[in-house]
């Protein structure tokens, strides 16, 4: 049999220098109609043989019935029952068939390619850091990551909030679109429950936020989160590039820390897009919606009234208020730096608090303590008799010489 080498010098001594079927003949010593089948191969000449019989072979057409009916069907139990039938033939191959044949009964889910339009969608979701984070009077605590990342340029941002609530939920998103610096026409979510109510519709709270900047949304099916991977693929970089080797002193240094790492992402090509994230979102911002000149309210609010014991609790800290107040109702304003109170009935002021998310803590005004210090003064000296001196000469008077 005429080798691959040798039939491709056959073909090219007779086509490229021209030769003689005797003359190739006479120099390679091959017949004559060895040389011209040789010459009518369109293909290299491979070697083959007849395929030998299997013991698998009458079980065939078995499987594949057995596989129509059950396709998730475990390859032992297959070929156990089909040993009870006669097989006596090897694991390997039995398997190795299985495998194969298999993919043809399984209906399996497939993806399209999407292709995102220049400021069209944000994918946003909760990445919750791997440690918890230090917060101050020797404490840590629970947080989460609000993340935003826009589908088209790839920009990515975050914001660090401490409870899964909608006010701290819609703060972070509303400061993650600050960062981006534009509005999208719809932002994509899961189904957080701050932002996803019963039936598939929107909360009340995010609908409003969303209504407020004008822009629409997308809630994802229940297990649909291959919908939202984009954003799925950056959370996985966080945890292997962002959070190892990194110390935190409280919050505020976590947001720094996170910030700057986001700044430095957006600075690199992208493996996806093979382009520079923030160079791109330059070009997106021409194509979205500006930001509001305010940014809509997402404080906490409630109204409460002021017991004898002026003081409320906000996240697990009493902050105190003014004692002049007991009694009235005031409107508390809880946000990420600050808790205030107002009265109802007079617009005063009640009291102003810096936030601290450490637990367990009792936050005083010094102007309120003062105040108490005061009142307390005053209900003692209400209990206070005051009772008659005489001198002694009237006592004098009175006892005869």
């Amino acid at each position: 049999m005429v080798g691959v080498e040798q039939w491709a010098e056959i073909r090219r001594m007779h086509r490229v220098e021209r030769l003689s079927i005797r003359e190739i003949s006479r120099r390679t010593g091959l017949h004559r109609k060895t040389i011209r089948r040789a010459l009518a191969a369109g293909t290299p000449p491979r070697y083959s043989r007849p395929r030998a019989a299997s013991k698998l072979d009458p079980f065939k057409d078995w499987i594949c019935e057995q596989l129509r009916s059950d396709p998730s069907m475990q390859s032992l139990r297959l070929r156990e029952m089909a040993i009870e039938l006669g097989y006596g033939g090897g694991k390997t191959i039995f398997d190795d068939f299985v495998r194969e044949v298999r993919p043809r009964f399984q209906v399996r889910r497939t993806f399209q390619r999407t292709i995102y339009r220049p400021g069209e969608l944000v994918q946003c979701d909760l990445w919750e850091p791997r440690d918890k984070v230090p917060v101050g009077h020797g404490q840590t605590r629970r947080g989460w990551v609000v993340t935003a990342e826009l589908c088209w340029s790839r920009v990515i941002v975050g914001a660090l909030i401490f409870s899964k609530q909608a006010p701290d939920i819609l703060w972070g998103l509303g400061r993650c679109l600050e960062r981006i610096g534009a509005l999208p026409e719809k932002l994509v979510w899961d189904r957080e429950g701050a932002i996803h109510a019963a039936g598939g519709r929107p909360t009340d709270e995010f609908a409003a936020f969303c209504g407020q900047l004008g822009v629409g949304w997308i809630i994802l099916d229940a297990g649909d989160a291959q919908a939202k991977g984009a954003l799925e693929r950056s959370h996985r970089f966080m945890r292997t590039n962002f959070e190892p080797g990194r110390r935190f002193a409280n919050s505020l240094d976590f947001q720094l820390q996170l910030d700057g790492w986001c700044d430095r992402v957006n600075q690199r090509v992208h493996r996806t897009v093979r382009a520079v994230p923030a160079e791109r979102l330059l070009e997106e911002r021409e194509r979205m919606q500006p930001l509001p000149a305010t940014m809509p309210d997402t404080d906490h609010r409630f109204v409460v009234r002021v017991p004898q014991q002026p003081y409320l609790r906000v996240d697990r800290n009493d902050y105190s208020i003014a004692p002049t107040f007991a009694g009235r109702r005031v409107e508390v304003r809880v946000s990420q730096t600050a808790v205030m109170a107002v009265v109802l009935d007079t617009g005063e002021l009640a009291c102003s608090h810096r936030r601290s998310f450490a637990g367990g803590l009792t936050v005083t005004d010094p102007s309120h303590q003062n105040e108490l210090d005061l009142q307390r003064a005053r209900r003692r000296q209400r209990h206070e008799v005051d009772v008659e001196v005489r001198p002694l000469a009237r006592y004098d008077q009175l006892i005869p010489a």
